[in-house]
């Protein structure tokens, strides 16, 4: 398995590690719900160096952007950043990435398990155009800061003046004495920093975040940043979407312009848009104690109506939540829905996505 380069401090710290899409990456370093909660409460720190960071230029390389993903390179403006999706030409998702126009380039952040995946489709696409692909995945390290109290952590790292940054934007400049890079984005549902530094630098970076964070911050693992991001109705690939599901099923069509320039599957979305998805994403809550998990099948009125995308047992609010891919045409009413959960039948409530959101809008907000 690859490692990040933060793999030794992992291991000193006494994290469990577990094979994520090919990395040894720490699921948990205490336990789940402890650290979920420092996320929610006040900070948590988290090693993203399994990401895939691309940077693409030249005199092409918009246009290579602009062609490749669903969103539109025109509307962001420089020093801001898109959520947006790589598409097969039916519709099926790629990947999820995010856009930061810096500018001088385009910097892409792609899933871990995806990158290779990504590069192809992007080397494809950049045939007969002027334009470098720089893949700085293994040169550029990414460490994220996130909940409530990470803003006056990481000022005490930065010269950038961070009441300036505002949400889905960006800054180059210090971190500490090294050139860098700082976005607000987040996998959470918090506010949040990630820092892009380079790899040898990304070490002495994390130990400083422990150090000037002292009790404020928490080291934490994949399984928080699951319950987390699933709580925040944020999709993860394998789940939410893949190859076999597209954008308008999984409720992603804010980060698609059916408008902008021909990219793969724009035409394929524009019908299933049209005539309406024959799937929707909802979300679910389970009554009692089960947990749903991925791949359970939804019932309604007791027949096979879709199956469990994502499921956990939220920390916050001590109940069983999923995301769930249905029919249609079984979300006319809510009522009559279950969840075959290891042969039993849990009764479950139709729900919004976000469970959470940090103003209390969540539909599970009280």
């Amino acid at each position: 398995m690859k490692q990040t380069t933060l793999h030794a401090r992992h291991v000193a710290l006494g994290a469990r590690m577990i094979d994520f899409g090919g990395w040894d990456m720490p699921v948990t370093y205490s336990d789940i719900a402890t650290e979920h909660a420092a996320v929610r409460q006040s900070a948590g720190l988290f090693d993203l160096g399994h990401m895939g960071r691309i940077a693409i230029s030249g005199p092409d390389g918009r246009t290579l952007v602009q062609k490749s993903q669903t969103n539109d390179l025109e509307r962001i403006p420089e020093g801001q950043i898109r959520y947006a999706l790589l598409l097969a030409d039916d519709g099926g998702v790629i990947d999820d990435i995010l856009v930061h126009n810096r500018g001088h380039d385009v910097y892409l952040v792609v899933n871990a398990s995806n990158r290779e995946v990504v590069l192809a489709h992007l080397a494809e696409l950049a045939r007969g155009l002027q334009v470098t692909i720089d893949d700085q995945s293994e040169r550029i390290g990414m460490i994220a800061v996130q909940g409530p109290r990470s803003p006056e952590i990481v000022q005490q790292l930065t010269a950038i003046d961070l009441s300036e940054l505002g949400y889905y934007r960006l800054a180059e400049g210090l971190i500490g004495d090294i050139e860098g890079m700082i976005t607000r984005t987040g996998y959470t549902g918090e506010d949040g920093f990630e820092l892009y530094l380079p790899v040898d630098a990304i070490g002495p970076l994390w130990d400083r975040v422990i150090e000037i964070g002292g009790d404020l911050v928490r080291p934490c693992g994949l399984g928080a940043r699951d319950t987390l991001r699933l709580e925040a109705g944020m999709p993860l690939y394998g789940h939410e979407i893949d190859r076999g599901i597209n954008p308008v099923e999984a409720g992603l069509m804010f980060g698609v312009r059916l408008k902008k320039p021909d990219y793969p599957g724009r035409t394929v979305l524009e019908k299933v848009k049209a005539e309406g998805p024959a799937r929707q994403m909802t979300g679910l809550v389970v009554e009692g104690r089960r947990i749903p998990r991925q791949g359970y099948a939804v019932l309604k009125n007791g027949n096979p109506v879709g199956a469990v995308c994502s499921g956990t047992w939220s920390p916050t609010f001590e109940k069983g939540i999923a995301t769930a891919l249905v029919a249609s045409g079984a979300l006319a009413d809510h009522d009559g829905f279950e969840i075959d959960i290891r042969g039993k039948r849990a009764p479950a409530r139709v729900v919004a996505i976000p469970f959470y959101k940090r103003d209390g809008s969540g539909s599970l907000n009280v």
